[in-house]
């Protein structure tokens, strides 16, 4: 449960007053950062319609939520402080962490306490956090807000939120680096599946709860769905999903309402386990399915995270071309 900080009032002015002395690290691939990013003041608007000031571009950051965490990571900047820092490793390969990132709680109700200590010059969030809880950070530290999707568009957004943690701490051209490779990856895997333009598929995770396996297949207004279809596939799930990250809800007798398809899926080894291959094995319905009669499965690799960033969402296309390709 989240506290109430022990906070100096003189912090504010004391962050403003700061040698830019947060930990920087190179973006998986790139270069080292020879110094602290430089500059002036650097005005935001974030997903509350709030505007956000920093007086340079950040270095000390704590990240909230997963996508903002991987975000900060590979444009070139460590955070300080991150939610759910061995969750993140288990299911963020792209941009992994060092140990010297302290965790500071759980996604969606992190230790303000925790965040304080760190002396942080932003904190990056995602997912709605309480009001009390905002108003604590915001007494130390400007928290900048990111949509955690956009169903009506999915890709469009994931490259606005990283071009505005660019711009937050001062690495634009990184950002617009990651967004042009994504672009041209996307670009290349349709080339490497033109031979299966149109295929239909079902992408979905799923868990085990209360005994019972739930399945969310990903609509087309999910990321991962906008990225499969740009590589020039056919969404077969066509029920709609949640407004904010296109999740649909089923169990096993749903997807007989699908038809012939591939199907890929997702799941965390470290976390969950298979349901799809533990679970379901011995079902007669998932056994009588289109896609396991015709060997038509396909498990993604454990760690992309799919409401992740380009990293990730790189990734992912490697993986999916990978697989279909093998097939």
């Amino acid at each position: 449960m989240s506290r109430s900080p022990i906070v100096v009032l003189a912090w504010v002015l004391v962050l403003l007053g700061l040698a830019a002395c947060g930990t920087t690290e190179p973006a998986s691939g790139g270069a080292r950062s020879p110094s602290a990013p430089t500059g002036g003041e650097i005005a935001l608007t974030d997903a509350r319609g709030r505007q956000v000031t920093l007086p340079r571009p950040a270095t000390r950051v704590v990240t909230l939520e997963w996508n903002a965490t991987e975000h900060v990571v590979s444009l070139g900047v460590m955070p300080v402080g991150a939610a759910d820092v061995a969750g993140y490793g288990n299911w963020v390969k792209a941009a992994p962490l060092d140990p010297s990132v302290r965790d500071v709680g759980v996604r969606g109700e992190p230790s303000v306490d925790a965040i304080a200590a760190l002396r942080p010059d932003l904190v990056v969030a995602t997912d709605e956090l309480p009001e009390g809880a905002v108003a604590q950070m915001e007494a130390f530290a400007p928290v900048l807000f990111l949509p955690g999707g956009a169903v009506a568009d999915p890709i469009g957004q994931m490259k606005r939120n990283i071009e505005q943690v660019g711009r937050a701490l001062g690495k634009d051209a990184e950002a617009a680096a990651q967004v042009q490779q994504f672009d041209a990856r996307l670009a290349e895997g349709r080339d490497q599946l033109a031979g299966r333009a149109g295929q239909r598929f079902v992408f979905a995770d799923g868990y085990v709860e209360g005994g019972q396996v739930s399945i969310r297949p990903f609509t087309d207004g999910s990321l991962i769905g906008a990225v499969t279809t740009g590589l020039g596939l056919t969404n077969a799930w066509t029920e709609p999903g949640d407004a904010t990250y296109g999740l649909a809800q089923t169990d096993v007798e749903g997807l007989t309402r699908v038809g012939d398809a591939t199907f890929l899926y997702i799941v965390n080894d470290a976390d969950g386990g298979d349901p799809f291959r533990n679970e379901l094995s011995s079902n007669a319905v998932w056994q009588s399915l289109p896609w396991v009669r015709t060997n038509q499965v396909d498990r993604l690799p454990d760690g992309i995270w799919v409401f992740g960033g380009p990293v990730s969402m790189q990734r992912y296309i490697d993986a999916t071309v990978d697989a279909l390709n093998r097939a």
